[in-house]
């Protein structure tokens, strides 16, 4: 099985040479450069500057060199073997034989997503190195890898975000074959593995776009990392929207990605009468009809529009979106932290976790304090569990934290049993953040490579710094946070597997290993058999009880987060789960919790 995604962008294998395409509106001159020989490239109309060269072989390193005088990589470069700035490789995406021509994946109530970031979920840092791991994956429960972004970014650390290539995943990894083989081997395991993909903005370092392709953005839309990327522009907007849409395309056939997470959409600000959401998730649905692929969302805005289901309840266009709200009640209860965001929370957090747990969203439209009492959300309590990916960590939770400490370091152990257990056993979609399922000790910090310009490495340096400042344990002494700029920090973030076989590790994750297979076994078959409605409740201010519907039976999770005991009423209802020490759910102390199963109604 060979697979290549064909597309107007970048340097194309044909019978009759290497095709060179780039779109260069505000460029006056353009010339490309194979392998040190200068070669012209005409204009083809509408910014585009297109050649093809016969003899030219897959490994042929090349560049543009813009108006006489800067030499450029290609935006759409398939690999970029010397980072950001060097010359694009031409990549022959047909060299590579795949082995799993009979897979299409796996319905998305069957995804337990283990997020991971490569280069330091294993200590080799490489694709290679995660593969090895897999098999432990597997065995844990897991069932959908997500990698942190790959497209390749300035340096040789980086969480992923500050990337400007957006088709050529970073060579501090390995090659684009290495990538192929990581998924490949996910595949013969069961796994699927999905994408993290960044089409807000362009890194602060190795993006030339602005040097041929001003309309590439706009000033009309400001965003957190300046002038808005042009989605919507009436001479550039079709370009620039079929760029991204390319290259959702292209990791999902030329890589045969299972899905992708979108970030932070929210920064994506579209005028068109169809905003470039809907045109991305439409098209991809389109394309791949036979397969089954995941579109999730980063969605401040809480958004329920872009998660509807048809009649047969599939998705639209995009399956589900990180549940921020069901995190932010989670950590309040369990760490009792009320600053930022969390303040929007912590006033009512049993009640706004119930909300979550039965509808989706905490906030549905309701003043929101963080923004000001500005409204926030959408309706969402007509979608079912699977639109919402939920967690209690991932790489922002934790790696936004001055000292990038997990959750395992500030929350009280028994506390954070029932939390776990509210996670995965619930019939959202659960995700673990990498070295959750032992409790890590090591931190994940927040990391960045912008070598040898230290201008830019000072900005970041200082400005971390200064994040931090208006925090009480920082306010004397910012010192003590780990300068984002050193190999150490990235160093420090890496795991230590050694740990899974030690005490207390060893039982946190053999308690994961169980959970897990009591959603395989229970929650799974429910989920599958169609989704009907929920109800939650609050039968004292603090305990929740939440029951989720199904064609094929009811799930019931009751958790009680006070201090005192409570004794849930039930009516023969089955005992799945509970850390209560009964073992029957029928008292439930402080910080305990039970699930049951019913039936039908």
């Amino acid at each position: 099985m060979r697979r290549s995604h064909e597309m107007a962008f970048g340097s194309e294998i044909t019978d009759a040479g290497v095709r060179f395409a780039l779109w260069a509106p505000t460029a006056t001159d353009v010339t490309l450069v194979v392998d040190g020989a200068d070669h012209p490239i005409p204009e083809a109309g509408e910014g585009w500057r297109r050649a093809t060269l016969p003899g030219v072989r897959a490994g042929a390193r090349y560049g543009f060199r813009i108006d006489g005088d800067l030499m450029v990589p290609d935006p759409a470069s398939r690999f970029q073997p010397d980072d950001v700035s060097g010359l694009s490789e031409v990549v022959d995406p047909k060299a590579f034989a795949w082995s799993d021509g009979a897979w299409t994946g796996r319905p998305f109530e069957e995804a337990v997503i283990y997020e991971a970031h490569v280069g330091t979920v294993t200590p080799e840092g490489t694709y290679a190195g995660l593969a090895k791991r897999l098999g432990d994956l597997r065995d844990l429960g897991v069932t959908a890898i997500e990698l942190l972004p790959l497209a390749d970014f300035k340096g040789t650390r980086n969480w992923g975000y500050d990337g400007v290539q957006p088709f050529a995943p970073d060579a501090a990894y390995g090659r684009p074959d290495d990538l192929k083989r990581l998924i490949d081997t996910a595949h013969s395991l069961g796994l699927m593995v999905y994408l993290d993909a960044v089409y807000n903005h362009f890194g602060p370092a190795g993006n030339y776009l602005h040097t041929y392709a001003r309309t590439f953005f706009t000033e009309r839309h400001q965003t957190p990392w300046g002038a808005g990327i042009n989605f919507d522009g009436e001479e550039s907007g079709h370009t620039v929207r079929q760029f991204f849409i390319q290259n959702a395309l292209y990791w999902l056939e030329e890589y045969h990605f299972d899905g992708l997470r979108f970030d932070a959409v929210h920064a994506i600000l579209d005028d068109s009468e169809t905003h470039f959401l809907a045109e991305l998730g439409e098209t991809v649905r389109k394309t791949f009809p036979g397969r089954h692929v995941h579109l999730m969302l980063e969605n401040e805005a809480n958004q329920a529009r872009w998660l509807e289901r048809n009649a047969a309840g599939s998705p639209l266009m995009h399956d589900a979106q990180w549940a921020d709200d069901l995190h932010h009640c989670w950590h309040v209860l369990l760490t009792g932290e009320s600053a930022g965001y969390y303040e929007s929370f912590a006033d009512k957090p049993v009640e706004r976790l119930a909300r979550c747990l039965a509808e989706g969203f905490a906030y549905q439209g309701e003043p929101f304090k963080t923004l000001g009492d500005h409204p926030r959300g959408e309706p969402s309590a007509h979608l079912p569990p699977s639109a919402f990916v939920t967690f209690l960590q991932n790489h922002d939770q934790v790696g936004n934290r001055a000292l990038g400490e997990r959750l395992s370091a500030l929350a009280d152990p028994k506390r954070l049993d029932l939390a776990r257990a509210g996670l995965l056993l619930a019939p959202q979609i659960p995700m673990l953040w990498m070295g959750e399922e032992w409790s890590a000790s090591t931190p994940f910090l927040f990391f960045v490579d912008f070598a040898p310009d230290e201008e830019l490495n000072k900005a970041v340096r200082e400005g971390r710094r200064r994040e931090f400042k208006s925090f009480a344990a920082f306010a004397d002494d910012t010192s003590v946070i780990p300068d984002p700029t050193e190999a150490k920090t990235f160093t420090d973030s890496k795991l230590d597997w050694s740990e899974r076989e030690r005490s207390p590790h060893r039982e946190v994750l053999a308690e994961t290993t169980r959970l897990l297979a009591l959603r395989r076994d229970v929650v799974v078959p429910l989920a599958k058999s169609g989704y009907r409605g929920a109800e939650a409740a609050l039968p004292r201010p603090d305990v929740v009880d939440c029951t989720w519907r199904f064609e094929a039976g009811t799930l019931r999770f009751v958790a009680n987060v006070g201090t005192g005991e409570f004794s849930p009423a039930t009516g023969g209802e089955r005992v799945v789960w509970t850390n209560a020490p009964d073992g029957t759910g029928g008292a439930l102390p402080a910080w305990t919790g039970v699930f049951f199963t019913g039936p039908a109604r």
